[in-house]
């Protein structure tokens, strides 16, 4: 096994417990086989489809955003070769963000507006949300996802498989042991609903999976596969031949990490060679990005690592804080999209958000979102490759009962509505790092902003995990068993 920063088990109960009292208290201002294809498939021109994303990754990891420590050689050769995203955004964590892309909605229309979904909690995305994989599976393409869910796991109805996904091999929770693929001495590693006991670091399998499905494909079958990497989130290890890569960065931590995005990179190199040698290449467009910005505060970073002896090691460049928060350095992510004599290469200034993705896909391959619930995305095509001006001028960070923010052209209010109450305004155009609150200089703005956030708050939904955790703190305190983390927590029934 390679060498990694060692960790300490932290209870998931108190962890989930505790940051359900911080979300409300004190969060400061601050081989696999071919799988079956579907009857209706059709010879493109519709296009493959391969989404990568990647887990807790610093805007500036990546060489095509200016990283000199870290090299990315083949998301650099994606990105020169097709457009970099300067203004594209998602959530502020891992749950909401993947729900969100899945959707085509704000996660606060559904109750994932709030955190990840713990281990140890039995909900997840409502399955009367019609995903992106059934409406591509609907439209005649093969679906797959290989690696992270994160969006349900304690009842299979919850699970990819009943979601949409022809194929599923990866994790079903949000961290794992990149070695033993365990969180708390349960592993959570599956193919198709199966528990697979295998070993591997965790990047590298899910490459190479993603390699070999690509390889068993029929190219005239339309293919939409969603690659989501749990790298580099916590806990920080990678293989020793990595690590020895970066003898030039003496900060253990940033060490391990540099080599665990490297490895990141490779994988992604090996996914792209696959397209070549499959002859699919010419006909896939990639849109890769992070899930949210890096970790800048060890209060987001999981519960598997002992924080207490890390430097946190994620940069995410002039923007402000990270993941978790409502600032541009948990929303505004690395991204880029490459697609062959169809995309102009660039830098593609114009907004886009994660809830875009569906719609977009949805009319390069000629799918109907009928089914699907009212969008907040947009079809951003255009934008996305010709840099034509985004159709989309509004951003909703996110709605919460205690926290809200919004952006409007250049304008971005944050407003934290828990007592005292406070309001943060950003002119984003002449303060992308949000240095400067202009609130008081601005008042009418303010309001209208606020305005805008007040009438959202109304069409949300309440958010399932803060649920949970009042359940799990008022269990607790009669003295009662809370939720555990089940031997099989992905049994068909609630644990």
């Amino acid at each position: 096994m390679g060498a990694f920063v060692r960790s300490r088990v932290i209870s998931p109960r108190w962890w989930s417990v505790g940051l359900a009292f911080a979300y409300m208290c004190f969060l400061s201002p601050i081989a696999s086989p071919a799988f079956a294809q579907g009857d209706r498939a059709s010879p493109a021109p519709r296009p493959h489809i391969v989404h990568i994303v990647a887990d807790d990754l610093g805007w500036k990891d990546v060489g095509f955003n200016g990283c000199t420590d870290i090299k990315t050689p083949n998301l650099d050769r994606l990105a020169s070769e097709g457009a970099v995203l300067d203004q594209f955004y998602v959530q502020p964590m891992c749950t909401p963000t993947r729900a969100a892309m899945l959707t085509g909605r704000y996660p606060f229309r559904y109750g994932l507006q709030t955190a990840v979904i713990p281990s140890v909690s039995a909900y997840g995305l409502d399955t009367d949300e019609w995903l992106m994989p059934q409406c591509l599976k609907e439209a005649g393409y093969a679906t797959a996802i290989v690696g992270k869910w994160h969006l349900g796991h304690a009842n299979k109805k919850w699970w990819p498989r009943q979601r949409g996904f022809d194929y599923q091999y990866g994790a079903m929770i949000g961290e794992l042991d990149y070695f033993t693929h365990e969180e708390h001495g349960v592993v959570d590693w599956y193919r198709d609903n199966e528990r697979v006991v295998e070993e591997g670091y965790t990047t590298t399998l899910l490459g190479q999976d993603a390699a070999r499905l690509i390889e068993n494909h029929d190219p005239s079958v339309p293919l939409y596969l969603y690659l989501a990497f749990n790298a580099p989130h916590t806990p920080y290890q990678a293989p020793q031949e990595y690590i020895d890569r970066y003898p030039g960065i003496s900060e253990p931590t940033r060490r391990t990490y540099a080599a665990m995005v490297t490895c990141l990179d490779d994988e992604i190199g090996r996914v792209v060679r696959a397209l070549e040698n499959a002859g699919m290449r010419e006909n896939t467009i990639i849109v890769f990005h992070s899930d949210n910005g890096g970790t800048r505060n060890a209060m987001f970073s999981g519960v598997m690592a002992d924080m207490s002896n890390i430097v946190l090691p994620c940069d995410n460049g002039p923007y402000r804080e990270g993941k978790g928060t409502l600032y541009e350095g948990a929303t505004r992510v690395c991204a880029l999209v490459n697609w062959p004599a169809r995309i102009n290469a660039g830098r593609v200034n114009g907004m886009v958000h994660g809830v875009d993705l569906y719609p977009t896909f949805a009319a390069l391959a000629g799918a109907s979102t009928a089914r699907s619930k009212p969008l907040d995305g947009v079809d951003v095509w255009s934008a996305l490759s010709k840099n034509a001006p985004s159709p989309r001028t509004e951003i909703v960070y996110n709605i919460e009962p205690f926290r809200g923010a919004v952006r409007e052209g250049d304008w971005k209010l944050i407003w934290r509505t828990m007592l005292p109450q406070s309001v943060d305004l950003h002119n984003l155009s002449d303060d992308p790092s949000e240095t400067r609150n202009v609130a008081s200089e601005h008042p009418e703005i303010v309001e209208r902003l606020k305005a805008r956030i007040d009438a959202l708050s109304a069409e949300a939904a309440r958010p399932l995990f803060l649920l949970d955790q009042f359940k799990v703190i008022q269990t607790d305190m009669k003295g009662e068993p809370v939720l555990p983390i089940d031997e099989g927590f992905g049994a068909d029934g609630a644990p």
